[in-house]
């Protein structure tokens, strides 16, 4: 993985988390297309979609497990389903995120991603295709607003004390304070 890193371009990052796909060889092949038509290198991660498992280009690593707020920050963008927590190291790490939701909130981290101008429109999973996700993938690495906005928003997260605030909101309600 650090090799890969280092002998190309910041790649993109292509995982669907906990989300199970009827078929990881079309989704791969989708995902690889994609990568081809927009020109990035990628980082597959497998997940429990299981993608990636097949004989892959030079252009593309097949990931079991990187911790996200390591591998994030190196990324030129990251694709993902939208849950919370992955959602969350995306904004964080300050790189344009695109989302394939599959159900849930993934829809609503999918329209606040493109409303906070981080990252382009979402794919929903049930009508991805190799030229929208080489679209989006495009969009996201090329376009510089959506690269600015997610580097401020990433930078203003960083900045957070979260657990700080946490622990001084907790302890004004067990003291009895109006929060």
């Amino acid at each position: 993985l650090l090799h890969f890193l280092e002998v190309g371009a910041p790649p993109v990052f292509i995982c669907f988390g906990s989300m199970p796909v009827r078929d990881p060889q079309r989704v791969t092949q989708i995902v690889l297309e994609a990568v081809q038509r927009s020109g990035q290198r990628a980082i597959l991660h497998t997940g429990w979609a299981g993608i990636g498992q097949t004989d892959l280009p030079t252009t593309v690593y097949q990931l079991d497990y990187a911790p996200y707020g390591w591998l994030f920050p190196q990324m030129a963008a990251v694709v993902h389903h939208g849950g919370s927590g992955t959602t969350g190291f995306g904004f964080w790490a300050g790189v344009p995120t695109i989302l394939a939701p599959f159900l849930f909130d993934q829809f609503y981290w999918g329209r606040r991603i493109e409303a906070l101008g981080v990252g382009p429109a979402a794919v929903p999973y049930k009508k991805l295709t190799a030229e929208r996700l080489a679209v989006a993938l495009e969009t996201a690495v090329t376009d510089p607003h959506l690269r600015q906005n997610a580097a401020a928003l990433g930078q203003r997260i960083r900045q957070e004390d979260g657990v700080g605030t946490a622990v001084r909101i907790v302890q004004q309600i067990l003291a009895g304070e109006t929060v």
